[in-house]
């Protein structure tokens, strides 16, 4: 399966085809919808070609120009967790837990001081909430056969927090890191440490080739059974 980037170094945006069109994993940060757009298009994908959006997690940088998509391409649909929504219609990440690390920490309060401490972005609007949908029992399995993939709940970054296996993959949002300030795998910022590790266990048990997380490289499953340990050594750190 091929898989194309439209993102850049601070943030990933995955697409990949599925027999209708294309899929996209996460937007990006709010101004990043050009950028995007244009990447796409070297590509040789057109924005109407996208079907679905599955959507990781609600933060900024994952949902922050889904409400100028979902109002410039009406066809585009929203895969997320029910979990998402009150994030979404907010339009602010929360706030729950703390940074995984002190150099993550010091990190974020550096973006603090550059003016991006609040993590605002565009909020949905709630005419876009009818091509929502939400995943649960009784749908999943649709949705799973919409998107060809497997999805999977691995909250503790935050609590909607999921992720997708297509074929021998998984693209698992937040719920790792391979990039600076990420250390170990782990990812900066997390609501629950215990929820956080037992997703590990979860992609784990998958036995991907390959997971692609939202920030850094793709990397090998085998990283985080190197790694599992150090979450419980995590020592969380608040901003506020």
């Amino acid at each position: 399966m091929k898989i194309y980037n439209a993102g850049n170094l601070i943030m990933n945006t995955y697409v990949y085809p599925i027999p209708t069109g294309y899929v996209m994993i996460d937007t990006g940060y709010e101004h990043s919808f050009n950028r995007v757009i244009k990447r796409l298009k070297r590509h040789g994908i057109d924005c109407t070609e996208i079907k679905y959006v599955f959507l990781t997690h609600a933060h900024d940088d994952h949902a922050g120009f889904l409400n100028e998509l979902l109002t410039k391409f009406p066809d585009i649909k929203v895969i997320t967790n029910e979990n998402a929504l009150p994030v979404l219609l907010r339009g602010q990440n929360s706030f729950a837990g703390g940074c995984s690390s002190l150099l993550a920490w010091i990190f974020c309060k550096m973006m603090s001081l550059a003016g991006k401490g609040k993590h605002l972005f565009p909020p949905i609007e709630k005419k876009h909430l009818n091509r929502f949908i939400i995943v649960s029992p009784q749908n999943i399995a649709e949705a799973e056969k919409e998107l060809q993939g497997k999805i999977l709940f691995t909250p503790g970054h935050t609590a909607d927090s999921m992720s997708l296996k297509t074929g021998n993959i998984i693209f698992c949002g937040d719920a790792a890191m391979n990039g600076f300030p990420s250390l170990k795998r782990i990812t900066i910022w997390i609501e629950d440490k215990n929820a956080f590790r037992d997703s590990w266990d979860i992609l784990m048990n998958e036995k991907s080739t390959l997971i692609y997380p939202a920030h850094g490289r793709a990397f090998k499953d085998t990283d985080l059974e190197k790694y599992k340990d150090y979450i419980c050594k995590a020592k969380l750190r608040g901003l506020r």
